[in-house]
């Protein structure tokens, strides 16, 4: 298996480090707000713990789930306007899908605006966006390793080509206004790193590509050579923070300085710093 999407250290801490720091508000308080699946809870457990090692109160953490598909919004955007009366607040959304129109609409007839409660989003990029009244969210944020609007020649060929490849397949959406995003910046290394492990092992066999992956590098859409760790089978990747314009395509208003190694198992979570055979994880298995 190798991964080619962000790592918790790679999305979700700089995101919450960035909401910390004097340019991205100086967030004290948090509302953790997501969809109720594994992917929201695994991501909030590792932040309230990591928040906690950072001396964030308990009483200043608020944890929120709705189901898939969730539409009304007033209570608990009703209650985050309460939250945020106690501190400087800011909202990290796990929220998934078509849930997230109805729910930044809410904030809008809240009267919360991006400056006074910011939301930072892992799950809304260029393509949630399309066809989307983009009023109330304009200002918030999202975090990811690749934006569309990111300036640099890598990436205006990356969107050259997939203009012309969606438009060569009369790809639904993509031909009057194609776009590309992170997942698709993801699928492109990945598959690129692939081809190259090919070439390099001579064979499609599976152990000489797996072996031939290990320490593979590509110039990524994103700016960066992103190499492929031969160690935990992540992508080193840049992290970027970009704030929702009206055209439905972000500004980015932070980033980290290079690539950063994935930490696919978070040290914040007690357990996760032990390897298999340690005592500790062998009586676990036993239990």
């Amino acid at each position: 298996m190798f991964y080619t999407g962000a790592a918790p250290n790679q999305q979700a801490i700089p995101a919450v480090d960035y909401l910390m720091s004097k340019d991205g508000g100086a967030a004290k308080r948090w509302v953790l707000l997501g969809t109720d699946y594994v992917y929201p809870r695994t991501t909030n457990k590792i932040l309230r713990a990591y928040l906690k090692s950072k001396g964030v109160k308990e009483s200043d953490i608020d944890e929120k789930y709705t189901p898939f598909g969730h539409s009304d919004y007033q209570t608990i955007v009703a209650d985050i306007k309460k939250f945020s009366a106690g501190g400087k607040t800011a909202v990290v959304s796990t929220i998934n899908g078509d849930s997230n129109v109805p729910f930044y609409k809410e904030l809008g007839n809240a009267g919360l605006k991006a400056k006074d409660v910011p939301v930072v989003a892992f799950s809304v990029g260029e393509e949630e966006l399309r066809g989307v009244d983009t009023k109330p969210l304009v200002g918030h944020l999202a975090a990811w390793n690749y934006f569309m609007s990111i300036k640099n020649p890598t990436n205006t060929e990356f969107i050259k080509k997939w203009s012309e490849y969606a438009k060569a397949k009369k790809i639904p959406g993509h031909m009057d206004k194609p776009l590309t995003n992170d997942p698709m910046e993801a699928t492109y290394i990945g598959i690129n790193m692939w081809k190259q492990a090919v070439e390099k092992a001579k064979s499609t066999d599976t152990d000489k590509v797996i072996a031939a992956m290990a320490g593979q590098t590509f110039k990524a859409p994103s700016g960066i050579t992103s190499m492929m760790d031969p160690k935990n089978h992540h992508l080193h990747k840049s992290v970027f923070i970009g704030e929702i314009k009206a055209d439905g395509q972000f500004n980015v208003v932070w980033k980290t300085p290079g690539p950063v190694k994935a930490k696919p198992w978070s040290p914040y979570i007690e357990g996760n710093d032990k390897k298999p055979d340690e005592p500790a994880k062998m009586e676990m298995a036993k239990k």
